[in-house]
């Protein structure tokens, strides 16, 4: 069995509304539209941009959804401006058992995904045609997914080289079986 890990594609930021209300912006739009799950199963984070990713790489299938995708809870802080927000990601993922700022332990927001994952398409778990489940969810909890199924520490070097970018992984052996590739633009 293949897992499709997939990170949100780009939102329009909007600093007065909640982060999890966010939607996909227009290059968000045409990235998550140009790359097509290569199963039927397709399960989303709650937040709107995951699950408007989903239902655009799903083209017209059903998306499920699951709570325990969503991205590390930093609603302690809510929105920050790109250079504050920076430095606290640096921070949560140099210190991953603090919280820092209020935000969600990388630890915890470590063990809810790898468990989400293996709940969701681990062994016993069910799998959609073709043997295989597409998981649509958000870049920092993904560099944590990618530190568990590599051994490594956590850290930022497993951050996803941009907005709707996606990973390939055996759920059973729990091995990586592609690192992070993005989702292309249309031509």
């Amino acid at each position: 069995m293949t897992v499709w890990f997939v990170t949100h594609a780009e939102p329009v930021v909007e600093p007065r509304r909640p982060i999890g209300s966010w939607g996909l912006s227009a290059v968000g739009r045409a990235r998550a539209a140009a790359w097509r799950a290569p199963v039927a199963r397709v399960i989303a984070s709650t937040e709107r941009k995951a699950v408007e990713t989903a239902e655009l790489v799903a083209g017209g299938a059903a998306v499920e959804q699951d709570p325990a995708l969503v991205e590390v809870d930093r609603s302690a802080t809510g929105y920050l401006p790109f250079d504050e927000f920076d430095a606290v990601v640096d921070a949560f993922f140099d210190r991953p058992s603090e919280s820092v700022r209020g935000w969600e332990r990388a630890v915890d927001a470590q063990e809810r995904i790898v468990a989400a994952v293996r709940a969701l398409a681990g062994p016993g778990a069910g799998s959609g045609a073709g043997g295989g489940v597409v998981l649509v969810s958000h870049g920092a909890v993904g560099a944590l997914l990618l530190a568990s199924l590599t051994g490594e520490p956590v850290a930022r070097t497993h951050e996803q080289p941009g907005m709707g970018s996606v990973l390939t992984l055996d759920p059973v052996s729990w091995r990586l079986l592609s690192g992070w590739k993005r989702l292309p633009l249309p031509a």
